[in-house]
């Protein structure tokens, strides 16, 4: 129990530090919000209009995976340091928390952790049929030199057929 002495003195001066850092700050410093205090900083910008929506849970995603693979470094170096002392042991044992690491690696990627384009369900919603009436104008292609150039047909939008929702 002695050899744990150390460890623990240096848990209570950490913990006792952190909150006389905390007490000195809220006691010895003012305390005058203004609006421009209370506002978003971000880059030196100063907002112009409120976030439209908040951040996709992607972003939060892509710290678990970054937290995961940070702790299995921490576990991975002392294992690493005393490995031929372990044997096999030692190495059944950081295969299985490899396979642990790699199964929660898998099951951030199957929920769409890396996929940083539009959502499945906007990408199906979107038309990928082009129509006369959902393109505004038609750009001709490059002719070679010495070619006459034409000019594009332009069909008349069908009345019965509806026009597409841009929005």
């Amino acid at each position: 129990m002695g050899q744990y002495l150390p460890i623990v003195v240096l848990g209570v001066l950490a913990a006792a530090f952190a909150a006389l850092s905390f007490s000195a700050s809220r006691m010895l410093g003012p305390h005058r919000p203004t609006p421009a205090k209370l506002a978003p900083y971000e880059s030196g910008i100063v907002p112009k209009v409120d976030p439209a929506q908040r951040f996709p849970v992607r972003f939060y995603l892509v710290a678990m995976i970054f937290i995961i693979f940070d702790i299995e470094i921490i576990f991975i170096y002392p294992w690493a340091v005393i490995f031929h002392q372990l044997d096999v042991f030692g190495l059944v044992e950081i295969i299985v928390f490899s396979v642990a690491v790699l199964v929660s690696l898998f099951y951030l990627i199957s929920n769409g952790a890396l996929d940083w384009g539009p959502p499945r369900r906007l990408a199906r919603a979107i038309p990928t049929v082009r129509t006369s009436s959902s393109t505004i104008r038609r750009v001709p292609r490059p002719q070679p030199a010495g070619q006459p150039t034409r000019e594009p047909e332009l069909a008349e939008p069908d009345p019965a057929e509806p026009e597409p929702d841009l929005v």
